[in-house]
């Protein structure tokens, strides 16, 4: 791992600031789990598929892992790679690094040859831990075929594989934890929403603060709440709440190995789930199912919800329909993972809503297209920074247009501050139809789609347009009603959408191209378009 992300960056200059105020607790993942080990070594930390877990059984897992890696001379900084499901091996090897000193790489299990070639290769991961198979897919076959060609990958080792060595056999570390809470733990690979991924660094100290203002703000507490998580805990979201979480904070964690709506409202009633956060389908199933089931999801008490826009009917419906729920929209990234937190408690309907919430632990400004900062209320640019910052970017050349002179991230989103300090995305930089010089939002097209009765998800972008240069294409997913250009036009005229942001073409699709967090590719899709003769409907 290059000395060159820290200390020599942006970054930096602020650490003091923040150990200063408290923010940092300079507390690695094995240093929590000490602690959680002299408190309660019994109490089950997670949950899985395969059975339930305690601190002093993961702890011990995590050893036999240290000892197995020490063995075969990995040693501090050198890259550790994980692509498995949301199994408690994945907490083991998170508890691994932590006491070795090493850098820590989740890779979601969705991702094929291509995007591991690229990971594996620009990391230099010299071990690879993976399934033999999941999901009717070989990932054994996979990850032997790239080590062939990857001369910095050394050991690949399949986990659940009577036919492989198991690493978590193997004679324990006993040594005292080496790693420091201010040096790169976490590289995990942006989602690739406008292009090649970006190998995004955050030390402990990014990541704890995180959690700790998640844990003040909604009064989480050791001991009486419960996480579930349903999405992959090799994404920031899982990551940081299902790996770390439980140890950091001392909540029980509960993993699901994959999203079922039905199978996770029997979960949150069985284990008294009280907290989650996922993507917004996870929401709108999750209450579809408990409908279904006639469950009042009585234990779950916060529901926050992002990773992809989530329509306001969506949270209002969850308000309505559960009184002791509350779902809220959060803001964040894999480089800032929130920047928002929603809102603290039902007192506001419309800012869970309308808004993405205050807030919490950031700096945002606002910039216009000359880098000067708007008003209050002017949408722009949001520039971002905090605790929560990542270190950097893995290739220095990513950091170059990433930061201003002041260490402020530039998210490439679009959205405004309102008078009361929430925040409010409007889409993204690049996410802006430009029709006949005149810019119009995908995400005030889509929040309006998302109210017709026969569309389930909606995707607004941009397409090749003779005379105006750009106009509106929708691709939607719908519940097999037929639809017509005339007739969401008409419904869009209802919803008051002036005539110009109405779009000139439909395409009904099954699915959409998403990233582990549920986002939609648009860049795919945009592609899609380009690639054919784009006429009007």
């Amino acid at each position: 791992m290059p000395d060159r992300i820290w200390p020599n960056h942006p970054v930096a200059e602020l650490a003091a600031r923040y150990r200063a105020e408290g923010a940092w607790r300079d507390l690695t993942l094995a240093q929590a789990m000490a602690a959680r080990l002299s408190e309660n070594p019994d109490a089950i930390a997670i949950v899985d598929d395969v059975g339930r877990y305690s601190y002093a059984e993961l702890d011990a897992k995590a050893r036999r892992l240290a000892g197995w890696l020490k063995a075969r001379g990995i040693s501090r900084g050198d890259v550790v790679a994980f692509q498995i499901p949301n199994w408690h091996e994945a907490v083991a090897i998170a508890l691994a690094t932590s006491l070795l000193g090493l850098i820590c790489l989740p890779i979601v299990p969705i991702y094929r040859e291509a995007e591991l070639r690229f990971i594996l290769r620009a990391s230099g991961a010299r071990v690879f831990l993976t399934p033999r198979e999941f999901r009717n897919f070989d990932y054994g076959a996979m990850a032997e075929r790239l080590a062939a060609e990857l001369p910095s990958l050394e050991q690949v080792c399949r986990l659940r594989d009577s036919a492989c060595e198991d690493p978590f056999a193997a004679k324990p570390h006993d040594g005292a934890p080496v790693g420091r809470a201010d040096e790169p733990w976490l590289l995990m690979y942006t989602s690739g929403t406008t292009g090649q991924p970006k190998g995004v660094v955050h030390q402990v100290n990014s990541l704890d603060c995180e959690l700790g203002n998640v844990v003040r703000w909604w009064n989480i507490r050791a001991g009486r709440d419960v996480l579930l998580m349903a999405s992959p805990v090799t994404h920031v979201t899982g990551f940081l709440y299902g790996v770390m979480m439980p140890f950091a904070y001392g909540v029980r964690g509960v993993l699901m190995e994959r999203w079922q709506a039905d199978r996770a409202v029997s979960l949150i009633e069985a284990e008294g789930v009280t907290f989650t956060c996922s993507a917004t389908p996870f929401l709108r199933e999750l209450l579809d199912a408990a409908e279904a089931a006639g469950s009042a999801l009585a234990s779950l008490r916060v529901f926050a919800c992002g990773g992809a826009p989530v329509p306001p009917d969506l949270i209002r419906r969850a308000w309505e329909r559960h009184p002791g729920l509350l779902a809220c929209r959060v803001y964040g990234s894999t480089e800032a993972p929130t920047v928002s937190l929603g809102v603290a408690s039902r007192e506001d309907l419309a800012q869970a809503s309308e808004t993405d919430g205050r807030i919490i632990g950031h700096e945002v400004r606002v910039v216009g297209e000359d880098g000067r900062e708007l008003p209050q209320g002017a949408e722009g640019e949001i520039l971002t920074r905090g605790p929560e910052m990542f270190a950097g970017y893995l290739d220095p050349t990513d950091d170059a247009a990433a930061w201003n002179s002041e260490g402020f991230f530039y998210t490439g989103d679009l959205g405004y501050v309102t008078r009361d300090g929430c925040i409010v995305i409007t889409g993204r930089k690049k996410d802006l139809i430009i029709r006949g010089g005149e810019n119009l939002s995908a995400k005030e097209i889509e929040d309006a789609l998302h109210r017709h009765p026969a569309i389930r998800e909606a995707a607004v972008v941009a397409m090749p347009h003779e005379r105006l240069g750009e106009t509106c294409c929708a691709f939607l997913r719908t519940t097999g009603a037929p639809l017509d250009t005339e007739g969401i036009s008409t419904f869009l005229a209802g919803q008051g959408l002036a005539r110009q942001k109405h779009p000139e073409k439909l395409v009904i699709v099954d699915d959409l191209p998403r990233t582990p967090s549920g986002k939609v590719q648009k860049f795919l899709l945009r592609r899609q378009l380009t690639k054919t003769r784009c006429e009007p409907d």
